[in-house]
């Protein structure tokens, strides 16, 4: 088999695979799958964002450091990223329902765990299986969903698949502020047992093990160890850099130890007989647009939205609970335009969705960075609504991009590079813009300071104040007179704005940059091949 045939010709697979007759009963049949598909997703991309809300109680309640409770999100992160295109090629190899099923499974049990844990060192380590886990289900979700749908319906079941996963991540705050305040920490975590439970059921009932006729009979171990050796180092440098300095030693030797890695896994995989990633899936142009449209847009959404957090909260003044609820004109918009995104997409082709999507992101990017400390829930909520209604298409379109470029024995691997290029976005974007925030604080926080004439600090104090203010907390010390209290809080959160609407600028910039990449796209073309080949 050639590298052309693999990226422009999908061998000729079963009819079941490529487009499934009509499901007879229960089993296989496409909504069902997505339903089923759905729960199991939900609870892995709620628990992206649900566990901040605990990480305070947890450090109170297990008395755990700083660094102990960053563990307990850096552990979950750099595990589900390192693991991703490896899970999805297992799934490949033994079929997606396994895999799926024992990732829900594995999650539920981690969870549980997590909860009856009486140590932060217990947490972190059942975090780490957590990732695992939930890096095992999430692209079988995608491959389940490629083998079930006939093309003509795969947009939309995509379109539905985003929209759980926008609903559950912007949720996240939500829920997790509700069941801490009013249950325990622990409930984060026990929440995903029953979920779990459901989504097992219905897996066992419901999904069809779909392989294709020439999936992959063997790993490449040497490969593995390599791509996950690369993303370690890319990610715990993108996680540490902040702390360590973008300059320090460290951050360049894991960012270098990354590059040389990355090249010599390219490398070997020329020489191996059934490579993890085959290279000649990259000579496909809109799928390799759809990677790189994958990770910029990550970059300005998560990147963004973590600065949106800290201005709700740390500025305006909301509880965790209040904060996620200012969100909903973006979680709304994702829920309401991931369907209609996906009825777009199989009508027009992706292209001018996806142009559409990242200049309304840019937009609305550009329109956030004009945010300031007086600014109203209304227009907070235009411009949230705005980048909702943006993402949804670019969540969606870029999926199908991804996936439907590949052929069908691939699907798995497809579905670990969209899920490892959003990690590795989100990671870039939060690294990244919260470099440009922090530059923008140290550069304006001293003449800021003297502006107000405030009483003098030295350079310590200085620093210890810059490090409150980069998220948005004034740096009072008890026993400040009120009046100087007053001043204090004026300083930090003008000069926190000013870097964040900094960081906005760059997010907006990068937008635009992916509305470029994403006049690259196309349909994909096993989609295309199949169309009209099969009805739900």
């Amino acid at each position: 088999m050639t590298s052309r045939t693999i990226v422009e010709k999908a061998p000729r697979e079963p009819e079941d695979t490529l487009a499934p007759a009509p499901a007879k009963g229960l089993r296989g049949h496409p909504w069902l799958t997505l339903f089923a598909v759905a729960i199991g997703v939900m609870m892995v991309a709620l628990d992206g964002t649900i566990v901040a809300i605990a990480n305070p109680a947890i450090q109170k309640d297990l008395g755990a450091s700083l660094a102990d409770v960053q563990w307990i999100t850096n552990g979950y992160m750099l595990a589900l990223a390192v693991s991703l295109i490896t899970a999805g090629k297992l799934g490949d190899r033994f079929g997606h329902r396994q895999t799926f099923l024992i990732g829900i499974a594995g999650f539920a049990a981690s969870s549980a765990a997590i909860g009856l844990s009486g140590s932060v060192t217990l947490v972190i380590v059942f975090r780490v299986l957590q990732g695992l886990f939930g890096a095992l289900l999430m692209p079988a979700a995608l491959g389940l969903l490629r083998a079930t749908f006939p093309a003509e319906k795969l947009n939309m079941a995509i379109g539905i698949w985003g929209m759980v996963i926008g609903a559950s991540t912007a949720g996240g705050p939500i829920l997790g502020g509700v069941l801490v305040e009013h249950v325990s920490w622990q409930s984060v975590f026990f929440i995903n047992v029953p979920v779990g439970v459901l989504a097992l059921l219905f897996g066992l009932v419901i999904l069809r093990d779909h392989r294709a006729e020439n999936a992959p009979k063997s790993f490449d171990i040497g490969g593995i160890v390599l791509l996950s050796q690369a993303m370690f180092c890319l990610i715990w440098a993108l996680i540490k850099g902040s702390e360590w300095g973008w300059g320090d030693w460290r951050t360049i030797g894991f960012l270098g130890a990354a590059v040389v890695l990355f090249v010599v896994f390219a490398l070997s995989q020329k020489n191996v007989r059934e490579p993890l990633i085959p290279l000649a899936m990259f000579r496909s142009v809109p799928l390799s647009a759809g990677v790189v449209l994958m990770v910029l847009m990550a970059f300005a959404f998560m990147g963004g939205l973590f600065f949106v957090t800290f201005y709700l909260q740390n500025v305006h003044g909301m509880s965790p609970v209040d904060s996620g609820l200012h969100l909903l004109p973006l979680t709304g918009m994702m829920i309401v335009g991931s369907p209609l995104a996906g009825v777009a997409i199989t009508r027009f082709g992706p292209r001018v969705p996806l142009v559409g999507g990242m200049v309304s992101v840019a937009i609305a990017m550009f329109g956030m960075s004009q945010l300031t400390i007086g600014t109203g829930t209304l227009t907070m909520s235009l411009w949230f609504a705005l980048l909702g209604f943006g993402l949804a298409p670019v969540m969606v379109g870029a999926t199908e991009v991804i996936v439907g470029n590949a052929p069908m024995e691939l699907s798995g691997v497809a579905g670990g590079l969209q899920q490892a290029a959003m990690q590795v976005g989100g990671s870039l974007g939060t690294a990244v813009l919260g470099a440009v925030m922090a530059a923008q604080v140290d550069a304006e926080l001293e003449d800021n300071w003297k502006a107000a004439e405030l009483p003098p600090v030295d350079p310590a104090q200085l620093d210890q104040a810059s490090a409150a203010i980069k998220v948005g907390m004034p740096p009072i010390a008890p026993g400040t007179p009120p009046e100087i209290s007053v001043k204090i809080a004026d300083v930090a959160h003008d000069t926190f704005v000013s870097g964040m609407s900094s960081a906005f600028m760059v997010a907006g910039i990068v937008a635009v940059v992916a509305a470029l990449v994403a006049t690259l796209t196309k349909r994909g073309a096993n989609a295309e091949a199949g169309m009209g080949a099969g009805h739900i």
